[in-house]
């Protein structure tokens, strides 16, 4: 699914930007997709929660009438329940982009997993599923197995630099909760990325008994 971007926040001006900065425009007689709709929504979520996500507040976000709404989706319930397919088929390929980057030394992959958190795609559609699962039982499920087998891949890194299960299992508790925060904390998924790329973290994380990580290897 193509991540949500500006272009229904501010629809008037028939232009936004997509993921590689490129200025995408459209006609205003343009009919949404299935997935346009579907971007709207994360939109509303992420932002406004999900009380907020109800057909009336999603045309006003996209700028269209209810009929193009209803074009795609039978009511509210299924307009939801494709939402939550939607993140189940983005977790993954999430999933799959983790295993790739296994063969990588364990710092650079660490360095890889943190941009990658907070990349457009996963800084938008994980806010708003966090901010779902707040009140939705299935969604809370999804995040929690999410999480889960990102945690058990972050402590594996930590694991193949050298440190104890114990000291694994710290480490990557704080990285992951450092990365969860970068989403919340700030105002877009550039500034996110910003910060993220900054080696300073995981220079403190990869310290080992007061040595500096470049005192030794990747392993």
């Amino acid at each position: 699914m193509t991540p949500p971007d500006s272009r229904f926040r501010r629809r008037a001006t028939n232009a936004s930007r997509n993921l590689h900065g490129v200025v995408v425009r459209k006609q205003p007689s343009t009919r949404l997709s299935a997935e346009d709709w579907l971007e709207v929504g994360y939109t509303v979520l992420a932002e406004e929660g999900v009380r907020a996500l109800k057909v009336e507040r999603l045309c006003q976000q996209a700028g269209v009438t209810r009929g193009s709404f209803y074009w795609h989706f039978e009511d509210i319930e299924s307009y939801r329940a494709a939402l939550i397919e939607s993140w189940n088929k983005f977790l993954e390929r999430a999933r799959q982009a983790l295993s790739e980057l296994d063969a990588l030394p364990p710092r650079e992959r660490l360095s890889a997993m943190m941009i990658n958190l907070v990349s457009p795609e996963h800084w938008m559609l994980e806010r708003a599923m966090r901010e779902w699962a707040r009140l939705d039982p299935i969604a809370a499920g999804n995040v929690r197995a999410a999480d889960g087998h990102l945690l058990r891949t972050v402590t594996k890194a930590y694991r193949d630099y050298g440190f104890s299960p114990e000291d694994a299992r710290l480490r990557a508790g704080a990285t992951f909760a450092a990365g969860i925060g970068l989403l919340h904390l700030t105002d877009s998924a550039e500034q996110a990325q910003a910060v993220a790329q900054r080696e300073q973290f995981l220079d403190l994380m990869l310290t080992k008994g007061g040595t500096k990580p470049s005192d030794h290897g990747d392993g």
